[in-house]
């Protein structure tokens, strides 16, 4: 399984527009190489450089398998058209919220699992229930790696 953007590569520098100094907006990702039996997907970012915790950025699950991007810009809403579910991010809120490091250069991980069932969780689920629910379920996962810092 892959994940990647058309935004930035692996390892590079998120672009502004999709973090705190920009439109705070979704980068846009895509996936493939999804395993035959996934039921669903899950993607969640974070940043494991925040001061004191892991920072979680984004929580996304129940993605339907036979969806292979997410394009930029995601709503910050309960469940997407094609049936998503957001969980909510560490500012308390739906969806995505973009690098906004207080200091020096973090990474922000974007973990995608496939999944062999459906999360039977509600909307605003935290990513800890998120990741407790997905125990043992896990098919295959990628990763996918940017930096950001404030100028």
């Amino acid at each position: 399984m892959k994940i990647f953007s058309k935004a930035f590569k692996n390892g590079e520098k998120i672009p502004k527009k999709y973090t705190c100094d920009g439109q705070d907006i979704s980068p846009p990702i895509k996936w493939e190489d999804i395993p035959e039996n996934t039921k669903t997907l899950v993607l969640i970012c974070e940043d494991p450089d925040a001061p004191g915790k892991t920072w979680v950025h984004w929580v996304l699950f129940n993605i339907p398998p036979e969806i292979e991007e997410l394009p930029e810009g995601v709503e910050n809403k309960e469940k997407l058209e094609n049936g998503a579910i957001h969980g909510v991010n560490d500012w308390g809120r739906l969806g995505y919220g973009g690098p906004c490091p207080p200091s020096g250069t973090h990474r922000y991980y974007f973990r995608l699992y496939a999944l062999d069932t459906e999360l039977k969780l509600e909307p605003g689920a935290k990513k800890e229930e998120v990741v407790e629910a997905m125990k043992d379920h896990i098919i295959d996962q990628a990763e996918l790696m940017g930096t950001y810092s404030r100028e």
